[in-house]
């Protein structure tokens, strides 16, 4: 609740369109290098220049209207009209670490955040971002969701190995170690601009407002609190077009995704492979990454490039600070053999659903070979294996059989819209313009 409290927050749900370049801005523990895009792209060069000519998010926008890089759209104009307001408002604002304690003393009130939802592609991120690389505010983050809570538990961990061990029969009483790192947070920056808000905290529909936030989720009497406080410091709007931008028409960078029905789609795979491998200064070997203590092997790696199975991505156990270690080693993947996700295969298509996220978020570009073409890759099925682990998740959880049937993590609800968003960015992640904009080897160093 302190995290929300004080900050500036502008909270987007669900990711969109694509980043615009804002600075590249570095930030303790969970930096987001936000789209640093390649030279040779037009949209990031008019951006570029947008910044150098225009005095807030309104005019940028304009200026990518005017010259072609973005098409009008009234329901993201909306947004932005609200975005320059708080653009104004925010000018000069600045807390001190020093006035934290103060704020209550003080008649000077920071000015509301924006709660900004809609469908997948509709542009949320793409008009957050103009909004910050824009903010003058001396102390300011942008930051992702997995990046954020892996950074959060970090450090809970660093702050509960400083405390004193527990005596036998002392200090009883749990310690809570949020409202100490919410204010840690608060200190470091007083606007958080805070991408894919949603990812496992709440189950939001395309058209989301506050009050259908984690509906229908386990526990969510234990949630409710916290709309209240969203409310409270947060004003809303909805951007949502009906059109998810990610699947317009774009120049392709080439055939990057490859049913496993082809001939020799194996052979072609490895063809590929060895073709970009040899642009790399390296030699095709094993890898073993370190993430948090453990070791992550790559059986196939040549410098910024790595080839996986889907077994090996998402049939162990790994998660968001795996896939966020890959992304930060290699900037293209090359993964082998995805089937098509039903209900039996949910833990899986969760874990697909998260590398993909964590990619797109880093820009790293993706070859692969699947069981069918992307629009049929999901398919919403009730496998008998698939309700049997549902039947153990709810006896875990000491859920009946008529309670559980009201919570979207056992009806599937979460995936259908979550891969929804998957298959655009995988949409967006063919066209030439990803391609050239993941290409580490082109950025300056």
């Amino acid at each position: 609740a302190i995290i929300i409290s004080y900050p500036i927050i502008t909270v987007n749900l669900h990711c969109t369109l694509h980043l615009l370049l804002p600075p590249k801005v570095s930030f303790p523990s969970y930096t987001v290098q936000a789209a640093e895009k390649a030279v040779s792209g037009s949209i990031a060069d008019a951006n570029s220049k947008a910044l150098l000519v225009c005095n807030g998010p309104l005019e940028h926008y304009e200026f990518l209207i005017k010259t072609g890089d973005l098409r009008n759209d009234e329901q993201q104009r909306k947004v932005i009209q609200v975005l320059q307001k708080l653009h104004e408002s925010l000018k000069g604002y600045n807390i001190s670490p020093k006035r934290i304690l103060s704020k209550f003393f003080t008649r000077d009130k920071p000015p509301k955040g924006l709660y900004v939802y809609g469908d997948v592609g509709t542009g949320k991120t793409m008009v957050m971002d103009i909004f910050y690389s824009h903010i003058e505010v001396e102390r300011k983050k942008r930051v992702h969701f997995h990046g954020f809570m892996l950074d959060v538990h970090k450090r809970i961990h660093r702050l509960k190995q400083s405390l004193p061990k527990r005596k036998p029969g002392l200090m009883a009483k749990s310690y809570d170690p949020i409202a100490p790192i919410a204010t840690e947070i608060s200190e470091e920056a007083c606007l958080l601009c805070f991408d894919e808000f949603q990812k496992d905290i709440a189950k939001i529909k395309p058209i989301c407002s506050f009050s259908d936030l984690y509906k229908n989720g386990l526990q969510r009497a234990n949630f409710v609190p916290f709309i209240a406080i969203l409310k409270k410091y947060c004003s809303t709007i909805q951007l949502d077009s009906g059109i998810d931008y990610r699947k317009r028409a774009l120049p392709a960078a080439g055939k990057l995704y490859y049913l496993t029905s082809e001939a020799d789609v194996e052979a072609v795979m490895d063809k590929l492979f060895d073709e970009l491998a040899q642009k790399q200064n390296d030699l095709t070997r094993p890898r073993i990454l370190k993430v948090q203590g453990r070791e992550l092997r790559v059986n196939k790696a040549c410098g910024t490039i790595a080839d996986f199975t889907f077994e090996e991505l998402c049939d162990r156990p790994l998660g968001a600070s795996d896939y966020l270690e890959i992304a930060m080693n290699f900037d293209l993947v090359f993964v082998h053999h995805i089937p098509i996700f039903t209900m039996a295969k949910r833990t899986q298509a969760r874990r697909f659903i998260t590398l993909v996220d964590t990619f797109y978020d880093k820009k790293v570009r993706i070859v692969c070979s699947a069981a069918a073409p992307l629009q049929r890759i999901f398919v919403l099925e009730h496998h008998d294996s698939g309700l049997d682990e549902s039947r153990v998740m709810m006896d875990d959880l000491g859920l009946s059989q008529d309670s559980a049937k009201a919570l979207s993590m056992f009806t599937g609800e979460e995936e259908i819209f979550a891969f929804q968003r998957t298959m655009s960015r995988l949409t967006e992640m063919q066209t030439e313009q990803y391609w050239k904009d993941g290409d580490r080897s082109k950025k300056p160093l």
